[in-house]
């Protein structure tokens, strides 16, 4: 894809060290931006791309090297420097203040008010063709909508230079294309863009150049045209003594006759805040996927059915019991076990210790404290089972990275024994062979016997892991999938055109 041709480096970064506690991560890193490229930065978690973009953006200062800003040096680093050499930070954990308006959120920091900027904002929010209440409470916002307004806050500001980090984690391929094609405008703008991604499909759409991190170096740098998927992934996964890591995951060998099978969970006439009259039923054994848009009404259902929003008509029935008075703990001891979308703000304790994490939805069972002994030696179990890293028992969830953090979270869902598990979003923003782990532990989880739902917004993710597909749209269930007839694109049809159709 050719783009404009200039003198003058976006960004410029020439041999940076940084280090946590005497560990190096990242070792003598050289990179540039071009303006108007958009440029591929891959790693598996704990590569050093994090650091790295914060070092670029202000956030973190680097013990020695520099780094060049539209020509400028970044020199007494810090957000507000960095801001004003024209480059915006949008991270993957958008940052917002719920008891502000959306508008108000998009416009924190600015000179100008924010209904002076209100004709702009609303210009962008139609130019990337996405529903956006100004006016609406920030807390009200779904994910994909929070991270919208991130990526608003960096084009208000008409920066030159924008670091997406993990962008099209929480959307639709529909909203992920729509972010895509303001992105070619921006590119066609002269704006240069870093791309954080672990999705190898989207960066051969978007990206021109790659570069891949491991172990704080960059091991790969070129045009995405000079590399396959299987160099890059290679790149990203080989070992220090130069093995490479399986990071391939089986495909879902779909042999259970399911109708043979019983019913695990049970769901009839079922209506609450966001979503109305929805029937179905999870098997043992079988992993139903819940697809649709952001908007559809699939994160409100799952929290409705674990208790965490009042229920409104309808039946739910676990195991053949009616599962009335729902509330988390009944849910839990009940076997019917959640996984957040959004496992920072409601999945984990950031600040407090692995092993207290994972006895979250069972220290009801141990008197409310987590006894010292119990809780290291089941963290132990199922740090090895899962293959979580990380220095111990007692390291804060916080000092993780996403992959690990989101291997603890299930870590914490599996301790508490369930029958039927919610996945909501299981591998958004972790890297491939992290997402590919979950693979695996989701299809032993289904041999084992476990119901599993599963919500993605990763078509192919469905794809590769559903027995059957659920499909909603505006709230409303709008068809099924059997597994002979799961595609992308019957899920896309379903998705997009039903939910078209309810608005018509």
């Amino acid at each position: 894809m050719e783009r404009n041709n200039h003198d003058k480096a976006a960004v410029r970064v020439s041999d940076i060290w940084k280090s946590y506690g005497g560990t190096a991560v990242l070792k003598g890193v050289d990179i540039t931006l071009l303006p108007g490229q958009v440029h591929a930065l891959l790693g598996g978690n704990g590569a050093g791309k994090s650091t790295l973009m914060k070092s670029i953006a202000g956030l973190v200062s680097p013990e020695s090297g520099s780094i060049e800003i539209n020509g400028q040096a970044l020199n007494n680093p810090s957000p507000a420097a960095a801001q004003a050499l024209g480059l915006y930070l949008v991270p993957q954990e958008a940052q917002i203040l719920p008891n502000q308006s959306v508008l108000e959120n998009i416009c924190l920091g600015l000179r100008s008010s924010a209904k002076a900027l209100r004709g702009d904002i609303e210009k962008l929010v139609n130019d990337l063709s996405v529903r956006l209440d100004l006016d609406a409470q920030a807390a009200t916002l779904e994910i994909a909508d929070r991270q919208i307004v991130e990526i608003l806050r960096g084009l208000i500001r008409k920066a030159r230079v924008l670091i997406l980090d993990e962008p099209t984690s929480a959307l639709t391929p529909h909203e992920a294309n729509a972010l895509f094609d303001r992105v070619r405008q921006l590119q066609e703008q002269g704006v240069g863009i870093f791309f954080i991604s672990h999705k190898l499909r989207e960066i051969r759409e978007i990206c021109d150049v790659i570069s891949v991190l491991r172990d704080g170096a960059i091991v790969l740098y070129g045009t995405l045209d000079d590399y396959n998927d299987h160099q890059i992934v290679e790149a990203m996964t080989k070992s220090a003594g130069g093995e490479t890591a399986n990071v391939t995951a089986p495909k879902r060998q779909r042999t259970t006759d399911f109708n043979l099978a019983s019913n695990v969970l049970e769901i009839t006439g079922f209506s609450g805040e966001g979503f109305r009259d929805i029937s179905f039923d999870v098997r043992a054994g079988e992993i139903v996927g819940l697809a649709g848009v952001v908007g559809a009404g699939r994160s409100e259902l799952a929290e409705t059915l674990f208790g965490l929003r009042p229920s409104g008509s309808g039946t739910v029935k676990l195991q053949g019991k009616d599962l009335i008075n729902r509330s988390p703990r009944t849910c839990v001891d009940a076997g019917l076990v959640y996984l957040p979308e959004d496992r920072q703000q409601n999945g984990l304790f950031l600040e407090a210790s692995l092993a207290w994490n994972m006895s979250g939805y069972t220290m009801h069972r141990m008197g409310f404290f987590p006894k010292g002994k119990r809780e290291t030696g089941e963290f132990s179990e199922f740090r090895e089972a899962l293959g979580i890293k990380c220095e111990g028992p007692g390291q804060a969830a916080g000092r993780l990275s996403g992959g690990n953090q989101q291997k603890v979270l299930l870590a914490k869902c599996l301790a508490a024994n369930p029958r039927v598990l919610i996945l909501d979003e299981p591998t958004r923003g972790v890297d491939v062979a992290a997402r590919n782990d979950i693979y695996r532990l989701i299809h032993q989880l289904a041999e084992k016997g476990l119901g599993v739902l599963l919500i993605s917004s990763d078509f192919d993710e469905i794809e590769q892991l559903a027995d059957r597909v659920i499909v909603m749209a505006h709230g409303h269930q709008c068809g099924e999938l059997s597994r002979q007839a799961i595609n992308v694109d019957a899920i896309a049809h379903l998705a997009f055109e039903s939910g078209a159709a309810s608005h018509a």
